[in-house]
């Protein structure tokens, strides 16, 4: 099957950034954090220029001035749906905006991991074609403790990573909300159930799935975003979050720009334990976490609510527990009929989801 849309994207070249937009871009920061080797580095890409001003997607009125909504800190987060270092970092990001929400907003950027094969080279971890791919997610895996699925990468491995994020953006046209239960769900469906999101088969099906998610907020609109995966609004969407990588001298994922409300900023490289994470957040805006008081059952049941979905690795990354602990709550939450299964089928990693209402 083909892909969905060329990976060739008008407009955006495979230069690397130059050392006078590097040191530019170091001068941009207050704090530069990198956790390089955990990390996934995108191809090259292509007809970017790299001294066009970066265009921003958070307004600079809000960053200088505290929000009525009390909120103190903006995150921009560089990723992509294929990238396995921004799938193990899940537990941990989503953790940190399950505890700021209140004073946190953040907003996803497609960074374009892999544009083909033809130009792809990460020599830090050693990969330039798919069968390489594999060893690393099965790496990923064991340091982290995410479930993953590194059978794709013999199986049906994506040549691009350019489609999902094609996607991304077009369902992001639907509103912030929907656009990142989309990424989360193109990330499952690659991740662990070795579907090639590269297929346009697999992209529209994991729409199809995402509208059928109970109790969301905004519904999907299915036609508008068949009609936006072409739309030209939608390659220039992507195209302005590659420009802005290059930029900034963005190299790895996961990325994240953090700023606050009077100017200062820092920009974190490559995964990281929640700590570290929370000591960086603190760092340019103490006190922003708000831990819950609710009782376990309670606290797991609030989580799986506002995300929808979560593995039990997650689950136990916010109850501070071991697995076998928490898959023991988990069990007994479904007995209850407070939580259940996506899918109970053998041999596929359980996915936790709440009880329709």
């Amino acid at each position: 099957m083909r892909p969905l849309l060329s990976s060739k994207i008008p407009g955006v070249s495979l230069a690397s950034p130059s050392s006078q937009v590097r040191r530019g871009f170091a001068g941009l920061f207050s704090l530069v954090i990198f956790y390089v080797c955990y990390s996934c580095k995108p191809g090259r890409r292509s007809g970017v220029s790299l001294f066009e001003p970066a265009s921003s997607s958070l307004d600079e009125h809000k960053i200088n001035a505290e929000g009525k909504d009390g909120t103190t800190c903006w995150i921009e987060y560089y990723t992509d749906p294929l990238c396995s270092w921004c799938w193990a970092f899940e537990a941990q990001w989503r953790h940190l905006c399950y505890e700021c929400a209140e004073r946190l907003q953040w907003h996803y950027r497609m960074g374009g991991l892999i544009a083909n094969w033809r130009g792809y080279d990460d020599p830090f971890n050693a990969i330039q074609n798919p069968a390489q791919m594999g060893p690393q997610w099965f790496q990923v895996r064991e340091f982290s403790g995410m479930p993953l699925d590194e059978k794709i990468w013999h199986s049906d491995p994506p040549g691009s990573s350019y489609p999902a994020c094609l996607a991304v953006k077009a369902a992001e046209r639907q509103g912030p909300a929907i656009a990142e239960q989309y990424l989360r769900r193109l990330r499952e469906a690659v991740m662990l159930e070795r579907r090639n999101i590269a297929r346009q088969e697999i992209l529209l099906a994991a729409a199809q799935e995402v509208k059928q998610i109970p109790s969301q907020e905004e519904q999907f609109d299915l036609d508008r975003f068949r009609a936006d995966l072409n739309a030209p609004e939608t390659v220039e969407a992507f195209r302005q979050d590659l420009r802005d990588a290059a930029y900034y001298g963005i190299g790895r994922f996961p990325t994240l720009i953090l700023r606050r409300n009077n100017g200062r900023s820092l920009i974190l490289v490559g995964y990281r334990p929640y700590d570290a994470l929370c000591a960086a957040v603190d760092s340019l805006v103490p006190d922003i976490r708000q831990k819950h008081a609710l009782p376990r059952e309670d606290l797991i049941v609030d989580y799986v609510q506002q995300w929808r979905s979560a593995t039990v690795h997650e689950l136990a990354e916010v109850l501070g527990e071991q697995l076998d602990q928490t898959s023991q709550l988990l069990n007994a939450l479904i007995v209850q009929k407070k939580l259940k299964l996506a899918n109970d089928s053998p041999g596929r990693t359980p996915l936790y989801i709440p009880i329709p209402d």
